[in-house]
């Protein structure tokens, strides 16, 4: 049986040969998946035998790493903005681009007063959760809710609001059709979308790891816009107007949505850049600064 250190190379060596970009770091992460060692212990017990149970599971990870199963379903889990989150096939994985969303989402945040937040196109569950992680380990109140169209997606965000025990509700809801969410986003202060944004003709051109999404949650209609519209209109309907709306969409057609948006009267409306520097956030407003005041 080959000690740890010998399996962390060959683990390597053969994600490397699988085409593998960051084969030295996946090959730690499975090693960890394998023997619940971190990466600094399997340094210090690099000559302890790899046992027999132990080998079987890395083999089993690594076959599936192998065939381009994305690293964080293989191992069931990932991390997005200090909390752990749970990950299915078929509901997408988070990305860490969308990290710097919830960043931009939190720095908004008021120091006092209860802050209501509803995600749409919530997934797993994300954005909802980093953000009512993060109001309560800074003890400031919070009342979030998310929705999602796919019912699978809906089960696995209940499932990590529980394993976090967080008090996010979760509903089934195509965008703000759910009485619970329209209600919800009538009286908002932040309205946040990560929704499907890919146009359609990606779907030849796709990385095979994104393939595991599954298409309901990457393809929206020739421009990828076709979900994000939609919210638009129904948002435009109901935030009130002290309400901010966030989408994440490809930056192919940010600009594009920007430019709708103004045009269909959100007056307030600009660009945010991801940690690339890629123009990837739309930020709305649907009044003015001078109106907030006083409302409308």
């Amino acid at each position: 049986m080959p000690d740890l250190g010998d399996a962390r190379r060959r683990t390597e060596a053969r994600l490397r040969a699988a085409g593998i970009a960051s084969a030295a770091v996946e090959a730690s992460w499975l090693l960890e998946h394998a023997t619940g060692l971190s990466r600094a212990l399997q340094v210090l017990e690099r000559a302890r035998p790899l046992e027999g149970h132990e080998a079987e599971r890395l083999e089993a990870a690594l076959r599936r790493r192998e065939a381009r199963e994305p690293l964080q379903l293989v191992l069931g889990e990932t991390w997005f903005a200090g909390v752990r989150l749970e990950v299915r096939p078929g509901v997408l994985v988070p990305r860490p681009e969308t990290e710097r969303l919830v960043e931009l989402i939190l720095a908004e945040a008021p120091k006092a007063g209860t802050w209501r937040v509803v995600d749409v196109g919530t997934g797993s569950g994300a954005i909802a959760l980093a953000i009512a992680h993060a109001l309560a380990r800074a003890r400031r109140e919070g009342d979030v809710i998310a929705g999602d169209v796919d019912p699978a997606a809906v089960a696995l965000a209940r499932d990590n609001a529980r394993a976090l025990a967080l008090p996010v509700r979760v509903v089934e809801s195509d965008l703000l059709a759910h009485v619970e969410l329209r209600d919800a986003a009538r009286a908002c202060d932040v309205l946040v979308a990560n929704l499907p944004y890919l146009p359609d003709a990606d779907r030849a051109d796709v990385p095979s790891e994104v393939r595991w999404d599954g298409d309901l949650a990457l393809y929206a209609g020739r421009e990828g816009l076709d979900v994000a519209r939609r919210l638009l209109r129904e948002a435009h309907e109901l935030l009130p107007p002290e309400a901010t709306l966030w989408f994440e969409l490809d930056p192919r057609n940010s600009r594009v949505l920007l430019r709708e948006a103004v045009a269909a009267g959100w007056p307030e409306a600009r660009l945010e850049r991801d940690l690339n520097a890629r123009e990837r956030f739309v930020r709305l407003r649907p009044a003015p600064r001078a109106r907030r005041a006083g409302g409308s």
